[in-house]
């Protein structure tokens, strides 16, 4: 199997831990201390070191955060992890639903006389501080700039990584770094801005077309950068991992080591952009008014990939879809009860290692079975490796990290024989992912205007789920890619060449599990005949191709649309997979394919 990079804990360490840590705000006259996921650049993802939030108190989800008051303890978690968070933390730790429940206003009912709280000013984004400091006005609750307390009672802390750094190269990126560089400076130019900030792991890649290996399952490497409007990059990343790399990086780039980031920012002059979503609040603080808000300029540029990138990630998808196809081949002949989640996740891990184009899975591999299947973001351990069955649904989230593109797919699996309530369920679920895999919507919608299509075949039975519809993904970068996404909360505009999750899903806790996803890239609808053409419209290219469990499939409860757009993927999938697979996996695929 691949090495998991989370640092994990025992509920039974969080007291002690929480103990030490009160102990510091005791000496340094604080009534508590914010504890985030994040770490110095604002990623989703953290290498070891900066797992401060999972070592404090046990909670390992990718979002969250822990408030540490003198006397209590608030979890932030939201509504992927309210199952999750109940196994993992101890009793001296409170869940908050967040974001229902603000930081601000929680901490205005803990803390009814006033305090100070502290925050670390590299882990915390600016717009983050900003928008607390104005709702906490007038509480007498300050919020303090002060040095990391966890970092001083964490003893055996991992040392940073220093991974080397590759190029990436011309032929699956699409687009030379030069060319990146130039383009997105002219931007700044036009907008009258001196340089931009650019603080986000996955966006430097982007830009230099290099890739690394400091957080795990994602190929990035922790640094800052400072792009300026001549066209010249300041790179801040440790020497030892750019071996090498001076040619590819060329005379526009400067490196510098990390520890001379901050006084460079501080030497900026004229209007300087930042993403105050991102941006950490020491930057702003060095910044001050010269900072303006305009985003990360890597941003959109890197989620509307260019032609290079596409066909990259779908023939990514087909060689992955063989894989897939293999395991659950393999999966479908064992007898109910004969295997652990473990063993199928090392066996799918098998199946994608006889890629030689794979670098690494895309994050720690799903296969939750049973009531696991109810905790969304459930990751496996010894304590938890649970048998498949007779009667379960096996949720199976996984994907690769290749040269050419980043795959991602859940597919939900029957065992053995399932109940009809869960097909039920499993049939709304599919339903959602069709309508949405149907649509077709105007140039200029988001995520926020369309994403309940997927939910709707759901909500008209009373359900719902408590995840976005969708997420951005990277090529040959993040699994997990802003800022577009299927979310009630986003409001980017869905354009040409983003790829997208689309997973729509049920969780009954203690019960069963459903997800179903398929990556999807936005195109240019073409006209309908007959149609006036009068509006632009987008719609979806599908770039997964696996088969969906059709003895979960009420068939009944399908339209016809909905049997005709079935049995058409279905299709697809045996025509271009096919010839990918051995012949037993081929016959396999006739009786998974075959139209309902």
């Amino acid at each position: 199997m691949f090495q998991s990079f989370e640092v994990t804990a025992r509920p039974e360490q969080g007291p002690p831990r929480l103990a030490a840590l009160r102990d510091e705000l005791a000496r340094e006259g604080l009534q508590g201390f914010l504890i985030p996921r994040a770490d110095a650049h604002q990623g989703e993802y953290v290498a070891p070191r900066d797992e401060r939030l999972a070592w404090l108190t046990g909670f390992t989800g990718s979002a969250g955060f822990c408030a540490a008051l003198t006397d209590v303890a608030g979890v932030f978690i939201d509504g992927r992890y309210r199952t999750q968070v109940k196994a993992q933390v101890a009793k001296e730790y409170t869940p908050v639903p967040w974001p229902d429940v603000s930081l601000s206003a929680w901490l205005k009912e803990q803390l009814p006389n006033g305090g100070k709280v502290g925050f670390d000013p590299w882990l915390h984004a600016a717009g983050q501080i900003s928008s607390a400091q104005k709702d906490l006005e007038g509480s007498g609750i300050e919020l303090v700039r002060c040095n990391n307390l966890v970092d001083r009672i964490w003893a055996d802390q991992p040392v940073p990584p220093k991974s080397p750094v590759r190029v990436h190269p011309l032929e699956f990126a699409g687009e030379s770094a030069e060319n990146k560089i130039k383009r997105l400076a002219n931007e700044l130019q036009d907008a009258d801005r001196m340089a931009a900030v650019i603080t986000l792991p996955d966006s430097i890649m982007w830009l230099l077309n290099i890739r690394g290996s400091d957080i795990g399952y994602n190929p990035v490497a922790h640094g800052f950068a400072i792009l300026h409007s001549n066209g010249r990059v300041d790179l801040f990343m440790a020497a030892a991992k750019l071996t090498g790399l001076a040619d590819h990086l060329g005379p526009q780039v400067t490196q510098h080591e990390p520890e001379a980031f901050l006084a460079s920012v501080e030497a900026l002059k004229g209007k300087v952009q930042v993403d105050p979503s991102t941006v950490p609040q020491i930057v702003a603080d060095a910044l001050g008014d010269r900072m303006v808000d305009g985003g990360d300029p890597c941003a959109l540029p890197k989620a509307r990939k260019n032609p290079a990138e596409i066909a990259g990630t779908a023939e990514a998808h087909l060689r992955d879809a063989a894989a897939v196809a293999e395991l659950l081949c393999w999966l479908d002949a064992q007898e109910p009860g004969s295997l652990t989640e473990t063993q199928v996740v090392s066996r799918l891990e098998e199946c994608r290692c006889r890629d030689n184009a794979l670098q690494d899975i895309s994050f720690d591999t799903i296969a939750g079975t049973g009531p696991n299947g109810a905790i969304m973001h459930y990751r496996v351990t010894e304590e938890t490796d649970s048998r498949l069955e007779n009667g379960h649904l096996l949720v199976l989230d996984s994907g690769g990290q290749y040269l050419d593109g980043t795959t991602d797919i859940t597919r939900t699996i029957a065992i053995g024989e399932v109940g009809d309530e869960e097909k039920a369920c499993f049939t709304r679920v599919l339903k959602g992912m069709i309508a949405m895999s149907m649509l077709r919507w105007p140039v200029g919608l988001a995520g926020r205007d369309i994403e309940c299509v997927a939910r709707l075949p759901l909500w008209l039975a009373g359900q719902d789920f408590n995840h976005g519809v969708g997420h951005g993904v990277g090529t040959y970068l993040s699994v997990h890619e802003g800022p577009q996404r299927l979310s009630r909360v986003s409001h980017v505009p869905l354009e040409p060449g983003m790829i997208l999750s689309n997973e729509p899903g049920y969780y009954r806790e203690g019960a069963f599990g459903i997800r179903l996803e398929n990556l999807v890239v936005v195109e240019k609808a073409p006209t309908l005949a007959g149609g006036d053409g009068e509006r632009a419209m987008l719609n979806w290219r599908t770039l997964t191709y696996v088969p969906v469990d059709r003895r979960l499939i009420v068939v009944d409860m399908l339209t016809r649309e909905e049997r005709t757009w079935l049995n058409a993927y279905h299709r697809d999938v045996a025509e271009k997979v096919r010839p990918r697979l051995g012949e037993a996996v081929q016959l396999w695929l006739d009786a998974a394919t075959a139209p309902v």
